[in-house]
């Protein structure tokens, strides 16, 4: 434990450094009789307990009192003012400023002793809690990092499976949901959600599990009955996905019923329009159909990212709020660097 005594009187810092030192405890005594300089040390590295003088010149023991406890880390170290019997006001004035206890002069050396070896306890008590504290955080910050991985890799395996029954590549699902967090944090929308969109939207067509392989693999396109089979997948999506108490699960869940809403209220499976929308949903939306456009299907080559630039360019306003899509062609860059690094496998081993 350090001590730190402050006194512009040298007889009095050695009388104090002898009475501490015979604690019989393990004591370091740092001594300063200019308060300014035992301020900078407490601004270096502050101690366990303070004994300071009240008339000193330069700074008295209240403006170093007052000085010390603003410092971020001084909430808990006790200081003990050393004073007059007759100032009063002296010592109300302290309190006021953050004193702990108060000596009187003259001393009295077995006073002086229990008092030091009382507030030393008192701060290993507050070290002792500190520590506790900070174990118990680090142990609930494990915990929750355990179940956030279980959860994403729950999610990472129902978005493995929705791809197996799927004709589109994991690629594609890798694209998309980079395509929607740079969107997202390009909005300004924060750190934690564009973290949360990351993950979510690779569900965004878990639905589609529950289409039948006639119409999910069929290598051509489909007729009219096939495609209203085929836009049911939103609400099988959501189905399997709603209730959550995971705020992951349901936002992939808001996600996988939304991201074919269109802007202008054209799209399924609600009608949605407009603001109506969820916001994740928008995004997902933008990023999806870019990446299914510049995607090679068995019934369509891959358009250009240059063609499907100017797709999303031509729908703003009518498929895809205006304002997502600025901001997705605003920052071609970064498109074309996520296009590059999520590449197919030509020979994918399942």
């Amino acid at each position: 434990m350090k001590i730190q005594v402050v006194d512009d009187n040298e007889t009095n810092l050695i009388l104090f450094s002898q009475l501490a030192e015979g604690l019989n405890e393990d004591v370091e005594v740092e001594t300063f009789l200019d308060p300014r300089d035992a301020f900078a040390a407490c601004r270096q590295a502050m101690p366990d307990l303070i004994l300071v003088d009240y008339m000193m010149p330069g700074m008295n023991g209240h403006d170093f009192i007052a000085q010390v406890r603003a410092l971020p880390d001084a909430h808990d170290v006790p200081i003990i003012m050393v004073t007059a019997d007759d100032e009063r006001q002296v010592r109300h004035r302290a309190l006021d400023l953050g004193a702990t206890d108060f000596l009187t002069k003259p001393v009295d050396p077995t006073e002086v002793k229990t008092r030091l070896r009382n507030l030393l306890a008192l701060r290993r008590g507050h070290l002792k809690l500190q520590n506790t504290n900070s174990w118990l955080a680090e142990e609930v910050r494990k915990a929750t990092q355990t179940v956030f991985d279980r959860e994403e890799e729950l999610v990472l395996r129902l978005a493995k499976a929705a791809e197996l029954r799927d004709p589109e590549t994991g690629c594609h699902i890798q694209r998309m949901a980079h395509y929607s967090e740079l969107i997202a944090r390009h909005a300004g929308l924060g750190g934690a959600l564009c973290a949360l969109l990351l993950r979510a939207a690779p569900m965004h067509d878990l639905g589609k599990m529950g289409i039948p392989d006639g119409i999910l693999l069929k290598p051509g396109r489909l007729d009219e009955r096939e495609m209203q089979v085929m836009r049911q997948h939103p609400e099988i999506g959501h189905t399997l996905l709603k209730n959550s108490s995971s705020h992951l699960i349901e936002l992939a869940a808001e996600i996988a019923l939304t991201h074919h809403e269109k802007w202008d209220g054209g799209g399924y499976p609600r009608g949605l329009a407009g603001d109506s929308i969820p916001v994740c949903g928008r995004i997902v939306a933008i990023a999806d159909v870019f990446d299914a456009l510049t995607s090679e299907r068995p019934y369509k080559r891959a358009w250009s990212l240059e063609q499907a630039r100017a797709y999303i360019a031509d729908n703003a306003g009518s498929h895809f709020d205006p304002f997502y899509a600025g901001i997705f062609l605003a920052h071609w860059d970064e498109v074309e660097a996520i296009h590059a690094r999520f590449q197919d496998d030509p020979d994918p081993i399942l």
